[in-house]
């Protein structure tokens, strides 16, 4: 049995057993009410207790779980403090830390993808990965450049080298599938969080993330169409095989350091550029980029946000659909009927079905103070509140979340955003979000 094996069926063993702890955890709590200690002291023990296991497993993980937990760990900012603050410096290593392959194995891949004298196209190579990922590792390496730099000295460039673990395909499936049967845990941690979704959407992008010359085209295109941009960089693909990817190196802060330990100044350059990057690229490269956690983006030296990993990536060639910049616009003008007609149109709500459309008004309202002020700065308590105004089943919100629907086509574009929100909530970023959207997102014209 190869090592790869081994640890997925060491992986399987680990996350077959979360519920069963959950379960004794679940119980635990029912005896506790009965001994009649406060059910929110019941909550918040088994919210904590889950928590904990839950990290501790996905902290171990490579595969579909590491990859579930970068896709999670961005909704951190909405968990309750008692259970994000011991545990956000675990997610955050779930972003950018996982144990290395083996240099040999390495070095087999890298005769593989790119051909035997693979150690010819480079003057250096570290076999020390400096990221790992959840289906991948990158190693830092100096191109070996055909042709000349200035004086005729040859061209010698930093490049990230991008490997894919042997049976990634393998893992991703059998760890997804074992964390499909976990969704009775996140309610624990938070209740009203229905993980199912992401977990489809998960599974329907990973023949596209396993394959790098795909990624590379995705790269290519973003490239060009951010070229010589004063604000985003995206680095140059220099070469690509299936499961080798060759890139420009990005020397910059990662902002999961920036959310740790950033200056008010960084973090709310860099949660402005966020929302330059995910607003502007459907409209300028035909591409959304589709996973938005800070293990993907680096604040520059220049000021610039440079942009990694377009494995996961939204094919929009028309752009961001135009109603919901409209829709979006009416509701922040309190145009309740408009919003009701518009949802309608677009199968958010039910053609048949009466809603009460100022209730919906005011349930929308809320979640648009960020771009219905001039200014906004995301905050976890913010985050936080919109989710439990969201979340409680006694809440009218919940009620009527209920009779809303989200189509198929904007369920990626859903995610996104509020993956985008999560991360500009960790970061707790200040920036003029609205003039952002007037330019970028169509249908929403100016407000005033």
């Amino acid at each position: 049995m190869t090592d790869i094996p081994r640890r997925a069926v060491s992986r399987t063993a680990k996350l077959a057993a979360l519920p069963l702890g959950f379960a004794g955890r679940t119980v635990l709590g029912m005896g506790k009410r009965v001994t009649g200690l406060a059910s929110e002291v019941i909550s918040a023990e088994i919210q904590q207790r889950t928590a904990e296991q839950l990290f501790s497993v996905l902290g171990q993980l490579k595969g579909g779980a590491m990859k579930f937990g970068q896709a999670l760990s961005v909704f951190e900012a909405a968990l309750p403090e008692e259970i994000a603050g011991p545990y956000r410096q675990a997610l955050t290593k779930l972003q950018e830390a996982a144990p290395p392959l083996p240099a040999a194995t390495v070095h087999k891949v890298l005769a593989e993808q790119l051909g035997p004298g693979w150690r010819d196209r480079f003057v250096e190579f570290d076999d020390t990965p400096t990221a790992a990922a959840s289906i991948g590792q990158v190693h830092h390496a100096v191109w070996r450049d055909p042709g000349y730099g200035p004086g005729g000295a040859p061209h010698h460039r930093d490049v990230a080298v991008k490997i894919q673990y042997p049976g990634a395909g393998d893992a991703l499936l059998a760890d997804l599938k074992q964390l499909s049967r976990l969704g009775g845990m996140f309610r624990a941690i938070q209740p009203g969080l229905d993980v199912k979704p992401l977990l489809v959407e998960l599974r329907e992008r990973i023949t596209e993330e396993l394959d790098y010359e795909l990624e590379a085209e995705s790269q290519r295109a973003f490239a060009a169409a951010y070229a010589d941009d004063p604000q985003i960089f995206i680095p140059a693909v220099l070469d690509a095989a299936p499961r080798v990817l060759i890139t420009e190196w990005v020397a910059g802060i990662p902002l999961a350091e920036i959310i740790r330990n950033g200056t008010e100044e960084q973090r709310d350059q860099a949660g402005r550029l966020m929302a330059e990057l995910h607003l502007s690229a459907p409209m300028r490269a035909g591409l959304l980029h589709a996973d938005p956690h800070p293990g993907n983006f680096r604040l520059l030296p220049d000021g610039r946000l440079g942009v990694l990993d377009f494995g996961a990536v939204a094919r929009m060639p028309e752009g961001t659909p135009e109603p919901i910049g409209r829709i979006a616009a009416r509701a922040i003008r309190g145009d309740a009927e408009g919003v009701v007609n518009g949802l309608r149109d677009e199968g958010f709500v039910s053609q048949t079905e009466p809603i009460d459309a100022q209730a919906l008004l005011e349930w929308l309202q809320p979640m648009l103070t960020p771009v219905a002020e001039e200014e906004f700065r995301f905050t976890r308590a913010w985050l936080r509140a919109e989710a439990t105004r969201l979340a409680s089943p006694r809440s009218p919100s919940f009620q009527l979340s209920r009779q809303l629907n989200l189509p198929p086509s904007y369920l990626l574009i859903h995610r996104v955003t509020l993956g985008s929100i999560g991360v500009l909530c960790q970061l707790e970023a200040k920036a003029p979000y609205r003039a952002i959207l007037e330019r970028w997102l169509p249908g929403f014209a100016p407000v005033a």
